[in-house]
């Protein structure tokens, strides 16, 4: 292969419950912007941004998907070809914790991951500025429990708000994404010649 950087494109889908702050976590990685005004998502939406990953270029396309029950039935479209799926709730709300099994297990029926034993998934804990902390109902140890449960799972708390933790939360989504895909370059071609319509038959000898 050509010396070089190769430029590698992430599709990340981001789910979770309604208001939990998915939309406000997208928003403050890739713009480093925060409303205050909640705007409820209508199906999905995504934004991208290019980062530097141990040397690698990489594009992440960060998919912000709707948390309402009429919406989940759009999900296949959505989350075919994900290479990570990133789980969020508010600490502050213990409905959305416990929604997450649901969640996880939904992405993995649609999607179908190749290997949904090792496909990398990732928890996020929200809105850990609200009331100073007072009003958590779900404890980091708790959180930290159902990430081991399921895989031992990289585990953030975070403030989409206060921009807490969003930025080496989403650089670890990018590792684990990228782990996951050099799995996936083994049964992949590097290129494909699209200038040959009668390409030579390859022999069937293993490599």
């Amino acid at each position: 292969m050509a010396p070089g950087k190769k430029r590698r494109l992430l599709k990340v889908i981001i789910l979770g419950d309604s208001g939990v702050g998915k939309t406000s976590l997208m928003n403050q990685y890739v713009q480093k912007k925060f409303s205050k005004e909640y705007k409820a998502t209508i199906g999905a939406d995504f934004l991208t941004k290019e980062i530097e990953v141990d040397d690698k270029t990489v594009t992440m396309q960060i998919w912000d998907t709707a948390g309402q029950e009429r919406f989940q039935s759009l999900g296949v479209a959505f989350y075919r070809g994900a290479d990570c799926c990133v789980l969020v709730h508010d600490v502050n709300n213990a409905k959305s914790f416990e929604a997450l099994d649901n969640w996880r297990d939904e992405f993995l029926i649609q999607a179908s991951p190749q290997d949904p034993e090792n496909f990398p998934f990732m928890l996020l804990g929200n809105k850990i500025d609200v009331d100073g902390g007072n009003s958590r109902t779900v404890s980091k140890k708790k959180a930290e429990a159902w990430a081991q449960s399921k895989g031992s799972l990289p585990y953030f708390e975070t403030s989409a708000k206060e921009d807490i933790n969003v930025e080496m939360a989403f650089m670890q989504i990018a590792r684990n994404a990228l782990r996951n895909e050099k799995e996936e370059e083994i049964f992949m071609p590097d290129a494909v010649n699209m200038n040959t319509t009668a390409a030579p038959k390859k022999s069937n000898s293993c490599c």
